[in-house]
Parts: C-alpha cells; sequence; structure tokens
C-alpha cells in the first residue's frame, strides 16, 4: 500500500510538511511531483481558475508550490485516451502524488475509469498527498452531506483504500456549516471510524498505522473497539 498524507487544506504548518518528508525519505527539493487537478472540475461550482491555481501553485493550500524538483500534471479525463504504458510509467516514477481537492466522487469516479484506482495499491514506494477532496476520495464513504457531483451508480462510496471517513474544513470561515455539530451528525451515518479536521490537521497512513499530525482541531468519532 502506497504512503498516504490525507490533508484538509495542503501542507499549512511545519508539522504536516515534516511529516511529508518523512514519508519521502529525502528532502522535497530531490523529489518529483505529478499534481493531478481532476476533482477541481467537478463540484457544482467549479470554474476553471481553481484548478489553475493548483496547478501553478497559486493557491492558498500549499502543494505544488512547495520546491519539488519537478511537477507534471496528470488529468485523468485524458488518460482513457492515451497509451497505457505511457502514464503507467509516468506515475511508477514519480515520488509524490498531489491530488487536488473539488468533488471527491467525481475524483472517485475518474480514478476508476482511468484505471488508477487499481494501480494505487501497487505504488508501495510512493507518497500520495490529498487536499480535502483528493483526501475524502481514499475512504469508504463520503457521508450525504458531500455528496454533490452524483456518480451513475448513486450513493456515496469512495475508493475504500482506508477504512475511516473525513468531515473536512471544521469550523472554517469559508465554510460555517462545516460545525463540530454537524460533524457529529454526519459521522453517525457514517459506518465505521471516522474524523473531524480542521485545516491545520492531516492524516498519515504508512505500514497499515494511521496518525493524526495536528496544529489544530480534529475529532475521532465511532473508533474501532
Amino acid at each position: 500500500m502506497m504512503k498516504l498524507l490525507l490533508t484538509d487544506s495542503g501542507v499549512k504548518n511545519a508539522s504536516i510538511q515534516e511529516a511529508l518528508v518523512g514519508l519521502l525519505g529525502k528532502p522535497i527539493g530531490e523529489s518529483t511531483a505529478l499534481c493531478i487537478p481532476t476533482a477541481g472540475y467537478g463540484s457544482p461550482d467549479a470554474d476553471p481558475a481553481g484548478p489553475w491555481r493548483f496547478i501553478s501553485g497559486r493557491s492558498p493550500h500549499p502543494m505544488t508550490g512547495l520546491g519539488w524538483k519537478s511537477v507534471g500534471v496528470l488529468e485523468l479525463t485524458a488518460l482513457p485516451s492515451i497509451d497505457e504504458v505511457r502514464w503507467v510509467s509516468w506515475v511508477r516514477e514519480a515520488d509524490v502524488l498531489l491530488v487536488n481537492g473539488g468533488d471527491a466522487l467525481f475524483l472517485a469516479h475518474w480514478m476508476r475509469e482511468s484505471g488508477l484506482a487499481e494501480l494505487l495499491p501497487s505504488l508501495t514506494d510512493t507518497v500520495y498527498v490529498g487536499l480535502s477532496a483528493g483526501s475524502m476520495v481514499m475512504t469508504p464513504r463520503v457521508g450525504a452531506d458531500f455528496v454533490g457531483w452524483r456518480p451513475p451508480t448513486g450513493g456515496d462510496n469512495a475508493l475504500g483504500l482506508v477504512d475511516f471517513s473525513i468531515f473536512p474544513h471544521l469550523d472554517h470561515p469559508a465554510c460555517p456549516e462545516n460545525t463540530m455539530a454537524a460533524a457529529e451528525r454526519w459521522a453517525a451515518e457514517i459506518t465505521g471510524p471516522a474524523y473531524a479536521i480542521d485545516e491545520q490537521t492531516a492524516i498519515k497512513v504508512a505500514d497499515g498505522a494511521v496518525e493524526v499530525i495536528s496544529e489544530g482541531h480534529w475529532k475521532l468519532f465511532n473508533p474501532a473497539s
């Protein structure tokens, strides 16, 4: 299983950056990145400026602008029209995948359609860094509160590569509805462990161990007995 750093708002503080460097096993400046903007096109209020800010490093969520050795772009909606041997080699050669926020179910759909979802479990040396929806896509379910784009199959199932769900942007001024009380209601309908996290928090998954990295606020609901 690949090494995961599931962030709320990117690499927002020194603790999250230290965790990232630890997962990479080498400095950011010596590491190659592929960024995946796809989720930024999927939400009902999406506009093309969002993916551009993510790709260019102009976003307020630090991801592509951290000083990588190189950054490439992998757009999942294009992959079905590209020879699989080519794009799989791009993914395997990257040290890190930086996955944009937006709509988690749209992203899950295109991860499956493109073939990336099937490839991910084999990338044992790769670090996966998610931003908001890019983190939620790895979970079993996003919950009804976060269903925007509706998949052809219906439901709120994401990829299920981890066994917990994520309620992002806890108490963020831009998301006044994302209160702790709302997170508690959301968690009540999620079967299995579920974390509410704020912008100063990330969840690290490595070698089967889950660790919360935080300089802010978070809460675990429905912990496994």
